[in-house]
């Protein structure tokens, strides 16, 4: 089955029949949620193509079906844009682009170095830290004694025990960010780092297995984390990820406070730490 089948199998199921005009049971019903015919007739197409793509013997749809299929589904607009993306990849992948710190050029690493009362990180289409600045080397730690193929957000996020317990609201954290890793392999399709990095989490880590096992997806720009930091104590920060628009394939992630907050004052005592 293709990862869009999966999807639409997974959505299927949990959708109440009487959300949708339904009767609960009968038949019996044996399945939860609604039956491949139910879905077929609510989003006006023939059974035998609903079947197909679920199977995942067909693997592309025009809009007018996929439209159809998201309002029998009750889809979410991040849901929608993910089937979009199943069903119609990018001619272009975001990943054949060079990844790694020579990807990044002088104009953005000039931009970190300005950026001093702000912790920012810099990330490839996968999730891999490319560059950072002094101050988010001061919220986490030197990214630069790691090896690179461990430098990766949300990999660090379950396998590196310094990130997972600094974070106070680590499952609200760990559950957005893999319904946005979904969101990003549908953006990648064919990338072998990002495909081993999902393979490599889903053997050693059972929160991510159980995450990525309810086909949840998130296409949000900001969150926000609250840490337990060893200096400076509670900080209670806004991230954003911010497009290069100089090189579409590169994310700033900026950590900011609201002013005037407990958190504003820690991250100026901070940068005061890191530069003393």
């Amino acid at each position: 089955m293709s990862e869009l089948g999966d999807f639409l199998k997974s959505k299927r199921s949990a959708v109440a029949p009487e959300s949708v005009g339904l009767p609960p049971v009968g038949n019996p019903r044996r399945v939860s949620g609604l039956r491949r015919e139910e879905v077929a007739q609510l989003a006006a197409m023939s059974v035998d193509h609903y079947t197909r793509l679920e199977q995942g013997r067909v693997t592309t749809a025009s809009d007018s079906v996929l439209n159809g299929i998201a309002a029998a589904l009750r889809l979410t607009e991040a849901e929608r844009s993910y089937v979009r993306i199943l069903a119609q990849p990018p001619a272009r992948s975001r990943a054949e682009s060079p990844s790694g710190a020579e990807a990044v050029s002088p104009l953005v690493r000039d931009l970190l170095g300005a950026m001093k009362d702000t912790p920012v990180l810099v990330i490839d289409p996968r999730g891999d830290i490319v560059a950072w600045n002094d101050l988010a080397v001061a919220l986490y730690f030197d990214f630069a004694e790691m090896a690179p193929a461990e430098r990766n957000m949300i990999r660090m996020l379950f396998l590196e025990p310094r990130v997972r317990g600094m974070h106070r609201n680590w499952e609200e954290v760990a559950a957005a960010s893999v319904a946005r890793m979904r969101m990003s392999v549908g953006l990648t399709p064919g990338d072998r780092r990002m495909a081993e990095l999902v393979s490599e989490l889903l053997e050693r880590d059972a929160d991510f297995r159980r995450w990525w096992g309810g086909h949840e997806v998130l296409a949000t720009d900001s969150f926000r984390k609250s840490f337990d930091h060893p200096v400076v104590g509670r900080l209670l920060l806004d991230w954003q990820a911010l497009t290069v628009a100089a090189d579409p394939d590169l994310t700033l992630i900026v950590f900011t406070a609201p002013p005037g907050t407990a958190t504003a004052d820690s991250l100026r005592m901070l940068a005061s730490w890191a530069a003393g």
